[in-house]
């Protein structure tokens, strides 16, 4: 079935997390499209109940397409790490809390590794990401980046659990890396995280 594509210049980018907002928002700056957030329209932010990230992000998009009246993007991601069964996984925010203290949960990871005793420090980050309509269409991809675990964790120009990942062939951490470098967005370049990759498969299905 052919994917229905946005025929608007605004969206509502359904997150209350200013950095997530960022990102996405430099990742549509190529399309002038205009983006408001979930949480600068004071829209609710719905209880994520799926049991995976692409059913989370949809939820997250119909709630704020449905009160706005708009086209809504979110974005749905977390960290899974191989010695932990794919933990935090769709959890990865709820680790850290509701003071959203991302320094308190990459300790958790840490010790939880620790505790696992294997020395298996294998990661991923999964994006998904899905744009819905107010008529309640949606349309979802995903997008993934595979690495290890360091610590301590390195940087501090990311958010979330950037510090302490290190993606494969690099030798900086996502907390070490500019937006430009995550993203890869200056023309011609192919973003290395996860959200980046999930943006050029929303972008070719989509825009």
């Amino acid at each position: 079935m052919t994917a229905r594509r946005l025929d608007g210049d605004k969206i509502v980018v359904a997150t209350h997390n200013k950095g997530k907002l960022a990102e996405i928002r430099d990742l549509l700056a190529p399309w002038r499209i205009e983006a408001v957030s979930a949480g600068e329209l004071e829209l609710p932010e719905p209880e994520e109940t799926g049991e995976t990230f692409e059913a989370n992000a949809a939820l997250k998009a119909l709630a704020a397409a449905t009160a706005s009246g708009l086209p809504a993007l979110a974005d749905d991601s977390g960290l899974c790490v191989a010695a932990l069964g794919g933990q935090p996984g769709i959890y990865s925010a709820r680790w850290a809390g509701e003071d959203k203290d991302f320094a308190r949960a990459m300790r958790n990871v840490e010790e939880q590794l620790g505790q696992s005793g294997s020395d298996d420090r294998r990661a991923h980050f999964v994006a998904a990401l899905c744009l819905a309509w107010p008529d309640g269409h949606t349309e979802t991809v995903r997008g993934e980046v595979h690495g290890t675990l360091v610590w301590p964790p390195r940087g501090d120009l990311g958010f979330g659990y950037d510090p302490m990942f290190l993606p494969e062939g690099e030798n900086r951490t996502f907390g070490e890396m500019t937006a430009e470098e995550k993203h890869g967005l200056r023309p011609g370049e192919t973003g290395l995280s996860h959200r980046a990759r999930a943006f050029s498969a929303f972008a070719a299905r989509c825009l």
